[in-house]
């Protein structure tokens, strides 16, 4: 699976949080998953090894991982 590099999409996504160990994003331009080739709504990264999650609302997620950071695309 390729890297996915948020620095080379920022153009198409609109950051709405950031707090230095994750980060949340708006796909605007339907950047299609690494995963699944669909596009994905939102994108959580973090390089941390754990992350707490809010109960799930019954979207569907994709992970991908790359050596620094996981990647959580939420469809």
């Amino acid at each position: 699976m390729p890297d996915f590099d948020v620095h080379e999409h920022r153009h198409a996504l609109k950051q709405l949080r950031d707090t230095g160990d994750t980060s949340l994003w708006e796909n605007r331009k339907a950047i299609d998953c690494p995963v699944c080739s669909e596009p994905f709504d939102r994108l959580f990264t973090t390089g941390k090894s754990t992350a707490q999650f809010p109960e799930n609302d019954g979207a569907r997620f994709c992970l991908a991982r790359d050596e620094e950071t996981l990647h959580l695309f939420r469809h």
